[in-house]
């Protein structure tokens, strides 16, 4: 167990015991584990700085990475990341779990055998009633932190009271703001069903409309993507307003020539152009509490893939190559509302023109 607090370190290491009979080793320094030569597997729930770093640092040291979304910091990390993958041979899962879901595996193959005819544009969201993270005060480093390990490759900034531990996601030196927290999940989903890569053009709007505090991304944005092929996807975040859309706080809509489809962690269903509904699935009542935050089953089953493609050779579900392209266009996004303008991107790579 790793940590740069040294509390988690205790209370994981504990919750091991209680629930299987033994105690973990605990280290802060994540260099030490990749020295043991009995880790197989670097499992990365850190902030999103860390993500292609330490992957990088596992794969050269032989050791096979499961990463949580989105795999990189910005766009070159991600190309530095497939690239390192291949390099050394080792296999890289990013957790966009939805991936081993059994009915969105389902909706993909229907959509893709012409269920809906020609699915041409793609609606992700997300809505949540997040509150203000204050303005942040210089305070000293609490004794359980290592705010050095905790930077880690990031450039260095003074500790303030507001940001350990969830709210870096808010801040540009370490976080990735909503659309890759969240919205790289449903945008997956719908650059999946739409059988797409990357964009040819990129525009957002929005902004910081909720609180005036020390968030640093936007509470509001609409990011929208436009492919080679007459196809589009679009990602709508509302981290403040939790209003549901189509009785959902998070999912995907694909609209096609002859229906529609609504894909969320709870199954499908498939509607005609009369919006009658023809198919659905529902997923076991264990997915039920995942309709804004995720985990359960689906976490599982991602990472019960990962170790299978291990073991057994299967098939990674989203192997790093496939998943960064997602996280990708999410940071082109990202890009495009900084920069107050859409981007020309290029079809083949991601790259911006």
């Amino acid at each position: 167990i790793c940590d740069v607090d040294q509390r988690a370190i205790a209370k994981t290491i504990q919750a091991i015991y209680e629930e299987y009979g033994y105690k973990p080793k605990g280290e802060v320094d994540i260099r030490k584990v990749l020295e043991n030569k009995d880790v197989d597997i670097l499992v990365i729930a850190a902030p999103d700085h860390w993500h292609a770093p330490a992957s990088i640092l596992a794969l050269q040291a032989g050791k096979h990475v499961y990463v949580e979304k989105p795999c990189s910091h910005n766009p070159r990390e991600g190309e530095l990341l497939v690239e390192a993958q291949k390099k050394y041979g080792k296999l890289v899962q990013i957790g966009n779990q939805q991936r081993s879901s059994y009915e969105s595996i389902e909706a993909v193959k229907l959509i893709h055998e012409g269920i809906i005819g020609k699915a041409y544009y793609g609606k992700a969201w997300y809505a949540n009633t997040r509150g203000s993270i204050g303005v942040g005060q210089t305070a000293p480093v609490p004794d359980w932190l290592n705010w050095d390990l905790f930077q880690g490759p990031a450039p260095r900034q003074e500790y303030k009271d507001n940001i350990v531990h969830y709210n870096w996601h808010w801040f540009w030196n370490w976080g990735t703001g909503e659309i890759l927290n969240n919205g790289t999940h449903e945008v997956d989903i719908c650059r999946w069903a739409l059988g797409v890569d990357y964009p040819e053009k990129v525009s957002s709007n929005g902004g910081r409309y909720h609180y005036t505090d020390d968030w640093e991304f936007y509470d509001t944005q609409i990011a929208s993507f436009d492919f080679a092929d007459g196809k589009s996807l679009n990602w709508e975040g509302r981290s403040c307003n939790g209003k549901l859309l189509y009785g959902r706080g998070r999912g995907s809509v694909i609209y096609g020539t002859e229906g529609t489809v609504i894909i969320d962690r709870n199954g499908y269903e498939f509607f005609d152009k009369s919006n009658n509904l023809i198919k659905e699935a529902k997923a076991g009542t264990a997915n039920a509490t995942m309709n804004i935050v995720g985990g359960g089953d689906l976490e599982k089953l991602h990472i019960g893939n990962f170790i299978d493609a291990i073991r057994h050779g299967k098939k990674l579900n989203s192997p790093i190559d496939v998943g960064n392209k997602s996280v990708t266009i999410c940071q082109l996004g990202n890009i495009s509302q900084n920069m107050g303008r859409s981007l020309q991107t290029d079809p083949r790579t991601g790259r911006i023109l």
